[in-house]
């Protein structure tokens, strides 16, 4: 039986740490592997081409050491293809702009106030839009 999350009820603020829950991305989308592959560089694109979807590395988290499975598709989208300046444009949609922001920092989680500060957006209108009761992109509030 698969183990049940269940989120606090606690309301979000504007210092609340949101991450992209992956694990939502495979219990919710059926497509997830597609959206993540569409956002990657020129030149992954080509490479995994091909790619199968249990290709799994061991990724070090940078700030706990910890060592955890990491789908190689979201290994490269976050290490390189995110850091490509066009990876996040004037033009990103808000959802997107937080999703990519994320994606861009290794998952690290980030608030609304240091979303807004990197999107130049009110971090009031980034909370309400990640936080109310539908989940965008897996994005979440973390718990714990």
């Amino acid at each position: 039986m698969a183990e049940v999350k269940r989120f606090s009820l606690m309301k979000p603020t504007v210092k609340t740490p949101f991450h992209i829950d992956f694990d939502w991305w495979q219990q919710n989308e059926n497509d997830w592997h597609i959206h993540l592959s569409s956002l990657l560089c020129d030149t992954h694109q080509k490479m995994f081409a091909d790619w199968r979807m249990d290709q799994f590395i061991d990724w070090v988290d940078p700030k706990t050491a910890e060592v955890v499975p990491l789908d190689s598709l979201q290994q490269v989208l976050m290490t390189h293809c995110a850091k490509q300046p066009d990876f996040l444009t004037d033009h990103t949609t808000l959802v997107d702009g937080v999703f990519r922001i994320l994606l861009s920092n290794g998952n690290s989680p980030a608030s609304s106030e240091e979303l807004g500060a990197k999107l130049g957006k009110s971090p009031d209108v980034i909370l309400k839009t990640i936080a109310s009761g539908r989940v965008y992109k897996g994005i979440r509030p973390v718990q714990g």
